[in-house]
């Protein structure tokens, strides 16, 4: 049966699909009845106003990116000898860069699966079908994970912002296999415990491992702070390569209590303490009781996960370095992170400025961070740069 046939509009930039780019948004294509009846998750041969053929994409018409890019040839056949020869190209690079299969293992559209979030942990994998073609071929996406990788457990994670914006539904189910508890994830000397089941996102963050390997090294000897610790972040990999002690801060209390169990796998539970509360009321709690560390770390959600709220997630981000300097002792070090789509580096970095002048002090950056090479960049869609890290050492 032939393909459905999509075409983009006399004025939209079919050069920047050929040279790489992933997506077409809405506007950028001829949406007739025709298109519009299609189901979500449809594959279909893009063509441009002038009918020459772009292409195989996967539709959705309740989405802004309308169409995403499958595979150059349009003939493309999509299965699970498809899927597999993608995921062997991922696994090379991750087998290359780590020693241990704990890793994000496909990273969207710069692994070439659209939409799809896969993270390793060991012989368990989390995948997240988060476009609507990935959730009509997941039994095949599965299929070929289990063959390509020989994992036995592989978990679906229905959940979160970007579902909702292709209008699927939120579930999690285990698609075969079983865990029976949180898995123990070795990661730059600590252990972490990832709740692939119950946890937020996946169950563990695998973008910031070059960022904690980092403020691993300005801790030596510290007392380190480290603010929306989750199960343990920055504080356990501080504790691991050497901090005198590490308070960590969540408002989850069951994060908080996986960060506990990692500290005692890691042997550090003796150096490791926990508070619970609202960041921002224990920032400011804290610098009431006139606490000070010499190295503190502020890892918060997306305050700015769309442009819509960039500017309120810009005040929050400010807010938290003006929150966090005045606690950093003289010569120590301030690191602040993002993980906002919305808000580049250098609105990042200028937020980050004028919140740690308004705290009173002064400081440079000695370190810029990103997501690690498990997470890889496609150069034609710089939205998926999402990860900053800013290091700074203040002055007295």
């Amino acid at each position: 049966m032939a393909r459905p046939v999509v075409r983009l509009r006399p004025k939209a930039e079919a050069r920047a699909i050929r040279h790489g780019f992933p997506w077409v948004y809405a506007d950028e294509l001829v949406t007739d009845r025709r298109t519009q009846a299609l189901h979500l998750g449809t594959l279909a041969v893009l063509e441009d106003a002038e009918r020459r053929p772009l292409g195989l994409v996967t539709v959705n018409v309740q989405s802004k990116i309308i169409a995403r890019m499958l595979d150059r040839d349009p003939e493309a056949v999509i299965d699970a000898d498809w899927c597999a020869a993608r995921l062997s190209r991922a696994l090379s690079l991750r087998e290359r860069l780590f020693d241990a299969p704990f890793y994000r293992l496909v990273h969207a559209e710069a692994d070439g699966l659209p939409g799809v979030i896969i993270d390793r942990f060991g012989d368990v994998a989390v995948i997240q079908p988060n476009a609507a073609w990935a959730e009509a071929y997941l039994p095949a996406l599965a299929e070929a994970l289990r063959r390509v990788t020989g994992i036995a457990t592989v978990i679906k994670n229905g959940t979160g912002r970007a579902r909702g914006l292709e209008g699927l539904a939120e579930e999690t189910e285990v698609l075969s296999g079983g865990v029976d508890g949180p898995i123990p994830v070795p990661m730059n000397g600590a252990t972490y415990m990832a709740d692939v089941l119950g946890g937020q996102k996946t169950g563990l963050f695998f973008d910031q491992r070059p960022n904690h390997a980092f403020a691993a090294r300005l801790a030596r000897g510290a007392r380190v702070l480290d603010v929306f610790t989750h199960v343990g972040g920055f504080a356990l990999a501080a504790l691991a390569g050497g901090a005198e002690q590490a308070l960590a801060v969540d408002a989850s209390a069951t994060a908080l209590d996986l960060a506990r169990k990692g500290a005692e796998a890691t042997g550090v539970a003796d150096r490791f303490t926990t508070r619970a509360g609202d960041a921002f009321a224990v920032l400011e709690d804290l610098g009431r009781e006139g606490a000070r560390f010499d190295l503190v770390i502020c890892d918060p959600p997306a305050f700015a996960p769309a442009k819509p709220a960039l500017e309120a997630g810009l005040r929050a981000y400010e807010r938290i370095a003006r929150l966090a300097a005045p606690l950093v002792a003289p010569g120590g070090y301030l690191v602040l992170c993002s993980c906002s789509h919305a808000a580049d580096l250098t609105a990042f970095r200028n937020a980050s400025a004028r919140g740690i002048g308004r705290g009173g002090r002064r400081g440079q950056i000695i370190h810029t961070g990103f997501a690690g090479p498990d997470h890889p960049l496609l150069p034609q869609l710089a939205e998926s740069g999402y990860l900053k890290s800013l290091f700074f050492r203040l002055d007295g």
